[in-house]
């Protein structure tokens, strides 16, 4: 088995998803869009993973290759059934390239915050075993408005409905991250445009009160990471 992964900023990465393939023995191949490495043939991959970024699924002029990217998603979903998982801006890529729109979220969601299970979200098999709420990261100024057609909602929040969906029996996608590990509201918190979009929200000082309370509940993030994990990959045939 071998699992293809979409970055589009170097911090960005499966995070404690890593430690779990390491665990499986399974090979994982990054592509740093934002470099300028080129999409791989698919015949290679059992997997297609796609991770956040601090650019938006509308933002082809300055990131020209996000064309080729929701291409690449599109054909892997639609036409070659393969398993997908995106999160935050994976997320919004996926529902972007199936025909589905975002736009600015009026309440930015940043900080640890609540989700929820819809009753289709509580059925589904990647959520088998997780809580019907949960605490979650949250880092975004988008979402998903409206979901493409035919897609489940599984899990919604107060301020954003569609905070995790599935389409066809494939592919899932989630706004919010659980791939976190010990530095990665550091690491964020670090890239300019996440560093303002806190700011702008939380105040002056708000990424040490964001690291406090993500090391309080890293504990569950990280039980319900390998839950999702594992759930995700047995759907893989």
């Amino acid at each position: 088995m071998r699992v293809l992964v979409f970055q589009h900023v170097d911090c960005e990465h499966p995070g404690s998803l890593r430690q779990f393939l390491a665990e499986d023995g399974i090979d994982w191949d990054p592509v740093y869009l934002h470099r300028g490495d080129k999409i791989p043939h698919f015949d290679d991959y059992d997997a297609l993973w796609v991770m956040g970024g601090p650019m938006d699924v509308w933002d082809i002029e300055e990131n020209p290759w996000l064309i080729d990217e929701k291409a690449a998603i599109r054909h892997w979903v639609k036409d070659l059934g393969k398993p997908y998982l995106g999160l935050c801006l994976g997320h919004q890529l996926l529902a972007d390239a199936l025909g589905g729109t975002c736009g600015p979220q009026k309440i930015p969601e940043i900080g640890v915050l609540e989700i929820e299970l819809t009753e289709e979200g509580k059925k589904d098999p990647l959520f088998k075993g997780t809580a019907e709420k949960q605490q979650c990261l949250q880092w975004h100024s988008v979402r998903v408005a409206q979901a493409p057609e035919g897609a489940i909602i599984l899990a919604n929040s107060d301020v954003c409905s569609i905070q995790a969906m599935r389409i066809g029996k494939n592919a899932w996608s989630m706004q919010y991250h659980v791939e976190i590990e010990s530095d990665t509201v550091d690491n964020w918190g670090a890239i300019p445009e996440y560093a303002e979009a806190l700011r702008n929200t939380l105040g002056q000082g708000a990424l040490s009160e964001l690291k406090q309370k993500t090391d309080q509940n890293m504990s569950q993030c990280l039980s319900c990471a390998k839950q999702i994990y594992d759930n995700f990959m047995g759907q893989i045939v």
